[in-house]
């Protein structure tokens, strides 16, 4: 395994600059923003795509520094409900795709979207319960009209531009967001459709990530994985349960708040989640994605470095001698 971070926490800094900090903290891997909701400052398909020359002095970059890219992310919602963001953020998606194509990057994540409750919506509708009717009729309209012939063509499009690993990361508020949807989406659309774990969106649903991962890794639909977590109030947990709309700042009346790796779960607990992974046959990156109102970008980010450095396991495993 190596470590990872997803640099969007600097996009608001050179690229240049923020590998040499990355370097510096021993990081081995990066994933790389190319719209959307993680924006694209680091990493621009339309100033990328078409020129060999850019290409190659992005590779440069990253190679020169010993790092790899260990994914392109272009998180969005292309099935919302008005088409002008659906378009937007499609388009992108291709884009990623092209890019990921001339790159050699064989990982892309992304969402699975959400439409809204009929082609005159404005919102994104997501169906959560199967009572009143209204909800299964609405989810059943929702995934055979919009959900699965979208995903079919684009896991088609994909593959006809050599990426056999679209991520998606299962994310409340859109189609999937558990391993059961996600699964679901795969056998439904493509088998090039696989998962983005990131625990910290499993955790407060009351998910167990090693529970989680084996389940999809009986699947083989783990491409890539987000390092981030999930700091649980018990006390607003048994008033409130764990859903929360209340805004990320309001950290003391959530039941939930995304922390730096350690801050959420134990150390121990994230080897179980690390150790699960390698049991399944993903040893690849550990991509850190820091979220937390409570540290600064640089501690909060060289914690979660250090944590995840202590708690995977680098190397290959040796011969079982013992048995």
């Amino acid at each position: 395994m190596k470590v990872g971070v997803f640099t969007v926490l600097y996009q608001d800094q050179p690229l240049d600059e923020v590998l040499d900090r990355l370097q510096n903290l021993g990081v081995q891997a990066v994933e790389l923003g190319t719209g959307n909701y993680p924006g694209r400052n680091h990493c621009d398909p339309k100033e990328l795509l078409g020129k060999p020359d850019k290409i190659h002095e992005l590779k440069r970059k990253i190679q020169d520094r010993g790092m790899t890219i260990s994914g392109l992310s272009c998180q969005g919602n292309p099935l919302h409900p008005q088409s002008e963001i659906a378009h937007d953020h499609h388009q992108t998606w291709e884009d990623t795709v092209r890019l990921a194509e001339q790159l050699g990057v064989e990982v892309v994540n992304c969402f699975s979207g959400c439409p809204g409750d009929s082609l005159n919506a404005r919102v994104p509708n997501w169906v959560t319960c199967a009572w009143p009717p209204e909800y299964l009729e609405l989810r059943k309209w929702q995934w055979e009209e919009v959900v699965v012939p979208y995903w079919k063509e684009q896991s088609s499009f994909a593959s006809q531009h050599g990426i056999e690993k679209i991520a998606i990361e299962m994310h409340p508020g859109f189609v999937v967001y558990n391993p059961e949807t996600m699964i679901e989406l795969r056998q439904r659309a493509g088998e090039n459709i696989g998962a983005n774990i990131d625990p910290s969106h499993l955790i407060w649903q009351g998910i167990d990530p090693v529970e989680a991962i084996k389940y999809l890794g009986k699947h083989e639909a783990i491409y890539h994985f987000h390092a981030k977590d999930t700091y649980l109030d018990s006390r607003n947990i048994e008033v409130n349960g764990v859903l929360d709309s209340k805004h990320y700042s309001r950290f003391l009346e959530r039941a939930w708040s995304f922390r730096s790796i350690g801050y959420g779960q134990s150390v121990e607990r994230w080897k179980d989640i690390f150790s699960a992974l390698k049991a399944v046959g993903f040893d690849e990156v550990i991509s850190i994605e820091h979220e937390d109102m409570l540290a600064s970008t640089e501690e909060g980010l060289g914690k979660a470095i250090r944590t995840v450095q202590e708690a995977i396991l680098a190397e290959k495993p040796v011969t079982m001698w013992w048995a």
